[in-house]
């Protein structure tokens, strides 16, 4: 999520003073480990190539922020998740040992690139208390995976979700991406017949974001032009797909399946985002947001690693949330769902112009005192949202 952090003077971390309570305390964690054995040309995430060696420093560094924060965190956690860079390139000594000093979760998630996925990786998640893994697998276009720089091929991509299996996970999820350099409808169309092959429990499917001054702007620009034009056309044939072959499309990008034991297969703690709930981010240019605070950490590894070392918590640029951002934020992000939005403490935020425009054009659909987009609506998206924003 983009941020405009206005308060860049203000350094201080916003924990607690001794012997205060927050009126709420988040549920939800996020822990950022940034190492990567290479950095794909489009990737804009915080991430630190190799440095093998200062695996070790940045878990105690973690393991630090952690307790200095602890008193933002509920007692009974729901959701845990570690992000990266590839979570799972760290060090797996140091990796089992971080998953063991974080608070117990109802669901745990672990990002992992499908290279990294060996029978050995595998059970030792499970072993320690990891419930959900999400795999960067793209595309399983051989020729597309070049243009990403990616270096896990089609066949990597199946072989950790069988070693997966193996060990006992039922909550796998994938990622792909669309509008790739080069990339055809039919070659889409294929990418979602490999993903559908290996029955995922959830699929997250992405356009390409490529941001503009990369090395892969300046490498594929007119051909990026050129898949724009296209971008709208592929959403559509995601949606229909992943639908026709049983997935619920919850959430503008994501779709679960419908488990016959009766699980909620839905990304639980990107569900928290986007439900507009507390969380607390650890690590490298880790974002948090707590109650009318956002924060987001230093993305320098040094700086980070200097100051847990010395019992500080790290730089910060800290952002003031009034009721007018928060109502606003929850409008964007709720009407990303399959689900009405409650109105209720955000009203302000609508444009009652807007929204009659909106409602008579048929994008959109009032149940009670909730608001939800129709179909037609979510296709189009947040060109919806801007013209519902008073």
């Amino acid at each position: 999520m983009a941020l405009e952090m206005r308060d860049r003077a203000r350094r201080r971390s916003p924990r607690l003073e001794a012997g205060s309570e927050p009126v709420s305390r988040a549920r939800h964690l996020y822990v950022h480990l940034p190492f990567c054995a290479r950095r794909c040309g489009y990737c804009d995430f915080v991430t630190v190539v190799g440095r093998r060696g200062r695996h070790a420093a940045y878990v105690d560094a973690l393991l630090r922020e952690l307790e200095l924060e602890r008193g933002l965190l509920a007692d009974e956690v729901e959701t845990v998740f570690l992000g990266g860079g590839t979570p799972t390139f760290t060090a797996l000594s140091e990796l089992v040992r971080l998953l063991e000093a974080l608070p117990r979760a109802d669901e745990v998630t672990v990002e992992a690139n499908p290279e990294t996925v060996t029978p050995a990786l595998a059970r030792t998640l499970r072993e320690a208390g990891v419930t959900r893994v999400s795999l960067g697998a793209q595309t399983f276009r051989p020729e597309l995976l070049r243009v990403l720089e990616r270096v896990a091929g089609p066949d990597d991509v199946r072989r950790a979700v069988h070693h997966l299996r193996d060990a006992g996970f039922d909550n796998i999820s994938l990622d792909l991406v669309y509008g790739i350099p080069g990339q055809s409808p039919s070659d889409l169309e294929a990418d979602l017949g490999d993903a559908l092959a290996l029955a995922p429990e959830h699929l997250s499917c992405y356009e390409l974001e490529a941001k503009p001054g990369t090395r892969f702007t300046h490498a594929w620009g007119a051909e990026l032009a050129r898949q724009a034009d296209a971008m709208e056309d592929y959403f559509e044939r995601v949606v229909a797909r992943l639908t026709g072959a049983g997935y619920r499309w919850y959430e503008t990008a994501n779709f679960c399946r419908e488990d016959a034991q009766g699980r909620d297969l839905r990304a639980r703690h990107n569900l928290a985002y986007w439900l507009g709930r507390d969380y607390l981010g650890l690590g490298i240019g880790a974002v948090s947001t707590i109650e009318n605070r956002r924060w987001r950490n230093t993305p320098r590894l040094g700086r980070y690693l200097e100051a847990l070392a010395a019992g500080r918590a790290p730089e910060r640029e800290v952002e003031q949330l009034d009721a007018d951002v928060r109502a606003r934020e929850r409008l964007m992000l709720g009407l990303r769902l399959d689900e009405p939005l409650p109105l209720a403490g955000i009203e302000h935020a609508l444009d009652p112009a807007g929204l009659a425009r909106i409602e008579r054009l048929g994008l959109a659909e009032r149940a009670g005192a909730a608001l939800a987009l129709t179909t037609r609506g979510r296709f189009l998206g947040g060109a919806v949202t801007a013209e519902l924003l008073a």
